[in-house]
């Protein structure tokens, strides 16, 4: 359900041409889905240097005369996926996204950068971090912008951020017990209600502030089909600012199927659409509604018209084998999204995904990457699911790469009479 930061490096990214070229990049509104409002240009999406382990990983199958496994380890590699950007002064972050920004206009490519540094980041837990202020945040924000420049970018904003504000997080009065701890409780409420409401105006700043860019299309995230319903995620979405937006993000460092995240994508932006004309969200279909009572609500009350409808960007980097559903009664607290066993590489990213409203399909988690350490509702610390300790949030988990590989759909090895030679970026 929550987002993990992937780890951070700060060598400089190549770019990777894979075929996936289009005379448009993300089309926003008004413009069509299948246009470049800013220009023509032919562009690919563009390939971070990826993690080391990788290689050192695919090197060892290689040793082990285990070659297909190595090269499906390399192609996921070189797949083009997102640069995140977090844990950096202002300075820092924006020498490091105008190096991204400047290393993919040489190589006629888009970056996907993400920007995750929120205060209060996943409430504090898998993912923690961020900085610790509104102030802070803007400026950091302002620094992304300035990296950014008049340079071409897709910029995701804040995974889970509005899927979970601090008043979601854990704590408060539900869980007391006594007078004086429903004191604490009712203090503790007041506190995650300021932080809320802040929550609200750091992203809301955050897209205000890289919509203005001119060739950057800005997308806040919106979460996935199994955590929100499309009445509950849309209030948000609107108070995050996402007026401002290109449009929103969907199943961030998620698995569900491609199906379900384009029903999702088409549902929330046909409820901003109708919210926008005055409507209320709680009017709108979700996701549980059947398709066929759902369809003729749009019909009637927002038919599809992308130049005129937010559109949104997929993650697809994991959900090649869908979500994953944990044996009956087995745990406590099952946490399907972390670390999920048996999970595989998802459609390549593309600028053509043949949904009017789907701007692209984008490799936004660093698949290989950890999603923490996962317990499932144990005292740990081992993934009872796994039989052993998952790595930290962020760090490259070989046992995931390898599975991911090995079940990509669709394949990301080679057919077993061709292997081809070793490579890497440089």
């Amino acid at each position: 359900m929550r987002t993990t930061r992937p780890i951070l490096r700060t060598a400089l990214p190549l770019a990777l041409t894979t075929g996936l070229t289009s005379a448009l990049l993300l089309g926003s509104p008004p413009a069509l889905a299948t246009e470049d409002p800013v220009d023509a240009l032919t562009t690919s999406l563009y390939a971070p240097k990826a993690n080391p382990q990788a290689y050192r990983q695919a090197d060892e199958l290689e040793g082990a005369k285990r070659s297909r496994e190595a090269a499906g380890l390399r192609a996921m590699a070189r797949t083009p996926h997102a640069v995140w950007l977090a844990g950096r002064t202002p300075d820092e972050v924006r020498k490091e996204t105008r190096a991204v920004v400047r290393d993919a206009a040489r190589r006629r490519a888009t970056p996907t950068l993400v920007l995750y540094n929120v205060p209060g980041r996943d409430c504090s837990l898998y993912s923690a971090g961020g900085l610790r202020d509104t102030t802070e945040y803007r400026a950091w924000v302002g620094a992304v912008a300035e990296g950014i420049g008049a340079g071409r970018a897709v910029v995701v904003v804040e995974p889970d951020a509005l899927a979970l504000v601090p008043a979601d997080c854990p704590g408060g009065a539900k869980d007391t017990k006594d007078a004086k701890d429903a004191k604490d409780a009712k203090d503790t409420e007041r506190v995650k209600a300021t932080r809320t409401a802040a929550r609200y105006t750091q992203v809301s700043e955050a897209v205000a502030t890289l919509g203005t860019l001119p060739r950057t299309k800005v997308y806040v995230d919106a979460g996935h089909p199994a955590w929100h319903t499309v009445d509950s995620i849309v209030p948000r979405l609107v108070k995050g600012g996402v007026a401002h937006a290109t449009g929103f993000s969907v199943n961030v460092s998620n698995y569900s199927t491609d199906d379900a995240n384009a029903w999702y994508g088409r549902l929330v932006s046909s409820c901003l659409a109708y919210v926008d004309k005055g409507g209320k969200a709680s009017a709108c279909p979700t996701q549980k509604w059947r398709r066929a009572d759902a369809r003729r609500w749009l019909d009637r009350h927002v038919p599809l018209d992308p130049g005129r409808m937010k559109h949104f960007v997929t993650d697809t980097s994991r959900n090649g084998q869908g979500p994953w559903t944990p044996p009956d009664g087995k745990y406590r607290d099952a946490q399907d999204w972390c670390n999920p066993p048996a999970r595989g590489l998802g459609a390549r990213p593309t600028t053509r995904t043949g949904d009017p409203l789907n701007d692209a399909n984008l490799w936004i988690k660093t698949p290989g990457e950890s999603d923490g350490e996962c317990l499932r509702g144990t005292m740990g610390p081992q993934d009872p699911e796994r039989g052993r300790v998952d790595p930290k949030a962020g760090v490259w988990f070989p046992a995931q790469a390898l599975e991911l590989v090995r079940l990509a759909n669709p394949a990301i090895m080679p057919p077993e009479n061709r292997v081809p030679g070793r490579g890497r970026d440089v």
